[in-house]
């Protein structure tokens, strides 16, 4: 019985994952197929968990063997270490891979990761795109969480888990140049154009509804699909934004836009998805735990006067 990981299963072991095939693998190390094929059972007989599947001819790693092959390369990478520069103490650098959807704050996604950034042993990697594509490279263990603004909808949530991180309310923010002294949400939506998120957005699906209900037509001077252009296209005084005050922090801490008044009844929530799976990423369960204790933000800022 083998006590002790042998490095040459693992170096076998990371040319098959590379190659997704034995017999490419095997001419590459220079072995045969048959002895390729031994080792790589008897470090799956050592680590108690298949390494791999197969899908039509390829071999695609199992989840056990996506974490095996992490450690496997930090074993490597730190035996290169000693080799080349003798450093004590390097010690194993772990990975998080973390999804955010393209158009969700930046001030939020940074409030998410600070913890764990300048952290010497992590790297971290940060992939942006939709929903759908998010939510695919969580379910393929490409991602150890993706933070958003909404939980999957009904048939999207399969094997999903949404943790729900935060919440905050939705104002109209204008910049000084405007001088926009509404009391209230109708007297500044008759008085001032507006700068929508696009019509897939939670925000505008409520900003919407909220109209209807006020019997309000706005003048929608600009829609855009990114919270960074339409922050910057409100410090531009175009019109008003209906947004977080997490998205314009910096701006209302600098004095280029103010908080003009609350929006009833609409409020951003933010999530961190998981996908359930046997091995979760330890810092990603860290990060989540600290941020589901974050204060909800509904009564946190006054809107300024």
């Amino acid at each position: 019985m083998m006590t002790t990981l042998n490095f040459h299963h693992l170096r076998y072991f990371m040319e098959v994952a590379r190659q997704g095939n034995l017999t490419r693998a095997a001419q590459t190390l220079a072995v045969s197929q048959s002895a390729l094929s031994t080792q790589i059972q008897t470090l799956e007989a050592r680590l108690g968990h298949p390494l791999f599947e197969r899908v039509g001819r390829r071999l695609v790693l199992t989840e056990a063997g996506r974490i095996a092959l992490d450690h496997a390369q930090a074993i490597f990478d730190m035996g290169d270490d000693l080799l080349t520069t003798l450093r004590v103490g390097s010690g194993r650098r772990h990975v998080l891979r973390v999804g955010a959807l393209a158009t969700l704050s930046r001030n939020f996604q940074i409030d998410f990761l600070r913890p764990c950034l300048g952290r010497p042993d992590l790297e971290v990697v940060l992939t942006s795109g939709s929903l759908i594509e998010l939510t695919g490279l969580l379910r393929r263990l490409d991602l150890d969480v993706v933070l958003c603004n909404g939980a999957p909808g009904t048939g999207h949530a399969d094997g999903l888990i949404a943790h729900r991180l935060a919440r905050q309310p939705i104002s109209l923010f204008g910049a000084p140049a405007l001088d926009c002294r509404a009391k209230t949400p109708a007297e500044a939506l008759r008085t001032h154009g507006v700068i929508l998120p696009t019509g897939a957005s939670n925000i505008r699906a409520e900003f919407d509804a909220l109209c209807i209900r006020l019997d309000i037509v706005p003048n929608v001077v600009a829609e855009v699909d990114d919270m960074a252009m339409l922050r910057l296209m409100a410090r531009e005084a175009i019109g008003l934004a209906p947004l977080p005050a997490i998205v314009v922090r910096d701006e209302l801490d600098a004095g280029s836009l103010s908080e003009i008044v609350r929006l009833p009844g609409i409020e951003e929530t933010f999530y961190a998805l998981t996908f359930q799976r046997q091995f979760q990423s330890p810092v990603a369960e860290d990060l989540i735990a600290a941020a589901s204790r974050w204060p909800d933000l509904a009564e946190t800022r006054p809107v300024a006067r």
